[in-house]
């Protein structure tokens, strides 16, 4: 299987010279905006907002892509079809370069099991909200109900392929976990700082550093929240909020089951289940740097790649999206966002006190 085809995960032929002049344009185009995100991303003030790399490269896609990349859509689509769809893939492999299983092992029973209600009832509430209150699509209710439930926008865009969600639903959810977890940023610290003045209801350091991590969306905004209340709050919040980055791959698996099972075949049977090879992948490449057997400048070099992949692929979906789409959606997915933000503070601290109660 050629490299090509790891990354569509299909058996193709490589392409010849020029397909693969076709797609360099529109990579370029991709890299450029990339390369903005990253150094824009660096300052100080910008890292304080929790705005990394990956959020910036979809804002910076969107502005590219409403206002410019309509005149050179022609020539730049191939690349930023390929950095969308096949360029992600690969991102979110590499992306188990982050965790290990003995970081995981380390919060324990209660860490894993705070992560697993919190997540599943989180999703589980969106599909219901999604559907039922506000008559939203499939695609759209599963992409904000996985964005809010595991990882932000890097579980959205995991999630799209398996939901075959078009551009516009997934940047639409993008943009909705994007909001809710930057508001995060602010409010973590500030109930933090408020029950630590109220000693009728004493908290730790680590136990509100796991409630953190369980509960914020991206990994960026976790870090952000997490160092507003200090060291001892930021490694818990960071180790609970990898455990949930693992439980990704198993999501994607069951989602995938999941939709197989609920659409009809052709013949009328069950149809086959489509298992997101790269979900299994993510799973391997997390077992790998549990073993430590690569170099440690290896895994920062993988991760910087990896970073960059997927700050590509976040560039693509921005220029593929347009404002048009934006307004057709509503205000329905935002208000849907808003409610499961508001669960995660006030339920997931209920799931969090309850687990704690039981097994602390």
């Amino acid at each position: 299987m050629n490299t090509l085809s790891l990354l569509t995960g299909r058996r193709t032929a490589l392409p010849d010279p020029k397909q693969m002049a076709a797609l360099l344009p529109g990579l370029a185009l991709t890299g450029l905006l990339t390369a903005f995100a990253l150094w824009v991303s660096r300052f100080d003030g910008v890292a304080a907002l929790g705005l990394g790399a990956l959020t910036l490269a979809i804002l910076a896609g969107i502005v590219v892509g409403n206002t410019v990349y309509p005149r050179l859509q022609t020539a730049g689509n191939p690349g930023v079809i390929f950095a969308k769809q096949r360029l992600l893939r690969l991102g979110i492999i590499l992306y188990g370069f982050r965790l290990t299983f003995q970081e995981v092992a380390a919060v324990g029973a209660t860490g894993w099991l705070i992560d697993f209600l919190t997540l599943s009832s989180t999703f589980l509430l969106a599909c219901w909200l999604g559907r039922r209150v506000f008559g939203l699509d499939h695609a759209t209710t599963w992409l904000i109900g996985a964005g809010s439930s595991i990882c932000g926008a890097a579980a959205v865009m995991a999630t799209g392929p398996v939901a075959k969600a078009d551009a516009g639903k997934t940047a639409i959810a993008v943009a909705t976990v994007v909001l809710y977890g930057t508001l995060a940023i602010f409010a973590y610290p500030w109930l933090y700082h408020l029950l630590q003045a109220h000693s009728a209801w004493p908290v730790s350091a680590q136990a509100f550093g796991i409630y953190t991590g369980s509960t914020v969306h991206e990994v960026a905004q976790v870090v952000a929240a997490g160092h507003a209340l200090g060291p001892e709050a930021e490694n818990a919040a960071v180790i609970a909020k990898m455990m949930r980055v693992m439980m990704l791959a198993p999501f994607l698996l069951l989602l995938s089951g999941w939709l197989a099972r609920r659409a009809p075949a052709k013949n009328g049977g069950g149809a086959p289940v489509t298992v997101p090879w790269f979900a299994l992948a993510f799973i391997g490449v997390a077992m790998l740097n549990s073993l430590q057997l690569l170099p440690a400048h290896w895994v920062q070099a993988l991760l910087a790649l990896d970073n960059l992949l997927l700050a590509m692929a976040m560039a693509a979906l921005g220029l593929t999206t347009h404002f048009s789409a934006l307004k057709q959606a509503g205000v329905r997915p935002l208000l849907l966002g808003g409610l499961l933000f508001g669960w995660l503070m006030a339920g997931g601290a209920g799931i969090n006190l309850l687990v704690n109660a039981l097994l602390g």
